[in-house]
């Protein structure tokens, strides 16, 4: 007997982890290197620019939610997410071959369309390889990643540019996302009971691969629309205040307090590395919740709207002080709270339609990717016009407090009734 933590599904589990890094080192790498020297000098951008170059990324990736949802339940999460991380991985190596706006505004569109489709392929990937009771802790934990990515990038990305220049740093993580790429392609299986390595145990934990299956069933649009939509709007509330920290929070510290690179890079890491312990705490709360109460809008609705509440009073501080240690406190805790709803607001397209997951995922994280094109250019714009760093952190307050008063609205509590009733 293999040791469990070796076993399928656990390996299965650290690839979608380390895909969500990947994803997120390649999609915030650019915020750090646009706050370099080396950059600017390069390729002059200016604030709104810097902000229409952070945005060209979601552009394509909103474009591909719902169709690349809909393909992972067509194809399967194999041959997607293979497909995606070639096109995400090429995008960031050519990025270090750019020498003006109009390629790197290029290259950051076929990043968004590689990537476009990843997260709701692999919340397809986890409806078939993770058990109910766990929906929440494997989002907690991939989106955690993802966070390590964010807080991975201005640090690794800053150390790369100092020792080697801004140009390489993109090659090389380039490279390692096509690794990870083939090595999905040669381990994952769409069925788990196909899979070589799989044990019985495993297997019977896991749902039936033929009730998850939606191959040849028409997605019922009529119906999971409108269910989704309230998911969709307090996921954009989110993705706002998301968005505004994965863009600006390197060049805020470095233009706000007048920082070098590396002392901004450490204190942006020190933020997003709160968020990678509200991923994991986030999902893990939330199974326990439903565990413990067999309720699941008190275990998705209720600690979403608490968690928001928080972030948004945990915002406050940064509008009253010019100390860098309480304002980097302030994000850091903000960060957290917010990154708490992950792990229930991604185990909800699972629960309302859990044999159309991708597509129901895609239609969530629309929301973020609206999100992902206004907020960089609105603070970018902000910043340029009145000088107020802090004045897109106070947008990002009101609308997170919205996002929570909007909650109730969702209800994952109701199962869609007629998914896969009319075969194609």
């Amino acid at each position: 007997m293999r040791p469990r933590v070796f076993r399928a599904t656990n390996i299965v589990l650290g690839l979608l982890c380390l895909m969500y890094l990947l994803t997120y080192l390649d999609r915030v790498n650019i915020s750090t290197a646009i706050a370099s020297n080396e950059f600017i000098k390069e390729i002059p951008l200016s604030k709104v620019q810097m902000g229409l170059v952070f945005s060209a990324f979601a552009y394509p990736y909103l474009l591909f939610q719902v169709f690349g949802g809909w393909i992972a339940d067509k194809v399967g999460p194999r041959k997607s997410l293979l497909l995606c991380g070639l096109i995400w991985s090429g995008a960031t190596f050519a990025t270090g071959l750019v020498h003006g706006m109009v390629s790197l505004f290029v290259v950051r569109l076929i990043l968004g369309f590689g990537e476009g489709a990843t997260f709701p392929t692999a919340t397809r990937a986890m409806s078939y390889w993770t058990p109910m009771g766990k929906r929440g802790f494997a989002q907690g934990i991939t989106h955690a990643f993802s966070r390590l990515g964010n807080s991975l990038a201005p640090w690794l990305v800053a150390l790369l540019i100092v020792t080697i220049s801004w140009r390489a740093s993109f090659l090389i993580i380039g490279v390692v996302g096509i690794v990870w790429a083939l090595v999905w392609g040669f381990y994952y299986r769409d069925d788990p009971s196909s899979h070589r390595a799989i044990t019985p145990e495993e297997i019977a934990s896991l749902p039936s691969y033929g009730t998850r299956r939606s191959a040849g069933v028409k997605v019922p649009w009529s119906s999971l629309i409108p269910r989704m939509a309230p998911v969709t709007v307090v996921y954009f509330c989110y993705g706002w205040m998301l968005w505004l920290f994965l863009s600006w929070i390197p060049s805020f510290f470095k233009g706000q307090f007048h920082l070098d690179l590396k002392t901004s890079a450490l204190f942006a890491s020190g933020v997003f590395i709160s968020g990678v312990v509200g991923d994991i705490l986030g999902g893990y709360v939330s199974d326990k919740l439903f565990q413990k109460t067999h309720d699941v809008k008190l275990a998705r609705c209720t600690m979403i709207a608490v968690m928001m509440t928080l972030c948004g009073v945990s915002l406050v501080p940064i509008m009253l002080t010019r100390n860098i240690n309480i304002v980097a406190l302030s994000l850091s805790t903000g960060f957290f709270f917010a990154e708490m709803t992950i792990g229930p607001m991604w185990a909800i397209p699972m629960d309302i339609a859990p044999k159309f997951s991708g597509t129901a995922s895609a239609l969530m994280n629309i929301g973020s990717a609206s999100a992902a094109i206004v907020s960089p250019v609105i603070g970018g714009y902000l910043i340029q016009e009145t000088g107020n760093w802090r004045l897109p952190f106070i947008v990002s307050v009101g609308m997170i407090l919205v996002g929570a008063a909007l909650t109730f609205t969702m209800h994952p509590e109701r199962p869609l009734k007629d998914e896969g009733e009319a075969a194609s």
